[in-house]
């Protein structure tokens, strides 16, 4: 079956969340509801969803500061994985990232997940010799599990 990637559209917010749940992306700290609002005003053609027979199955966020492009939220659904999914929506988003004129996309990914660095090492992503530092500027209220 072929995977439709299209832009986030409202109706989606809720298949996404349990989405990024059942793909273990969400942290209690970040409220993935206030992550989409925020991202809806920013670049929300970059906010794209992957559907299976109407079913939203992958997502990923992605944005481009003019410099540098930014990559979060890649997901696809554990029962949909190892077909291709995931592949083909970062190749969408790098499609994307390009006609814009962005040279370099750059994604974070948590050092134990093994399985998505070998996944983007794949794809020809390599380890970075930088340190990524960050400061909460707004605290999300904790969201349940």
């Amino acid at each position: 079956m072929e995977l439709v990637i299209r832009t986030f559209e409202n109706a989606d917010e809720a298949a996404v969340v349990a989405l990024w749940r059942a793909a273990g992306l969400t942290r209690p700290w970040n409220d993935p509801h206030a992550d989409i609002a925020r991202k809806r005003t920013v670049q929300p053609e970059l906010f794209l969803v992957g559907e299976l027979a109407g079913e939203i199955v992958a997502s990923a966020m992605a944005g481009y500061d003019g410099h540098r492009g930014s990559l979060y939220y890649l997901a696809v659904s554990p029962a949909q994985q190892r077909r291709g999914y995931a592949r083909a929506i970062m190749a969408d988003v790098e499609r994307r990232l390009e006609a814009l004129g962005c040279p370099k996309l750059n994604l974070m990914v948590r050092r134990d997940n093994t399985a998505a660095l070998g996944f983007y090492a794949r794809l020809g992503y390599d380890e970075q010799a930088v340190v990524t530092v960050g400061k909460r500027l707004i605290v999300d209220a904790p969201t349940p599990p």
